[in-house]
């Protein structure tokens, strides 16, 4: 096993910092890739890549990106949850590389929820 250094626990607390920031008003915005093991099975990974390329490509310093388990929604993966500062959860579903890109673009930078992916906002579903 690799030795932490220091600049590894650097990253990992400004990594750790920026998702209690939402919740503290530091961040506008927290993109949480389902990861569980339904989710990687059914493409998360591609999702999860391309989110880090738009997330490192917009240089964001109060845009998120994080991972969770199983949402409980197997048959929807890849399934991925959008939080702006101030409004409901979107959890979105069914999703690719292509459909992740349109929701970074319209739901993440501008506000607009994707109505057509979005499974449910907070507790309310969607269609």
């Amino acid at each position: 096993m690799a030795k932490i250094k220091p600049e590894d626990l650097l990253k990992i607390r400004e990594r750790m910092a920026r998702t209690m920031s939402l919740r503290d008003g530091d961040v506008r915005a927290r993109i949480t890739v389902h990861m569980g093991t339904c989710g990687i099975a059914a493409g998360a990974r591609k999702v999860m890549s391309t989110m880090l390329a738009l997330v490192e490509e917009e240089n964001s310093k109060d845009i998120v990106l994080t991972t969770s388990g199983c949402a409980g929604l197997c048959s929807r993966e890849p399934m991925m949850t959008v939080e702006l500062k101030g409004q409901a959860p979107v959890k979105y579903v069914d999703l690719d590389e292509e459909k992740a890109k349109k929701i970074f673009t319209e739901h993440v930078l501008s506000g607009a929820v994707v109505e057509e992916y979005a499974l449910a906002i907070g507790s309310e579903r969607v269609g």
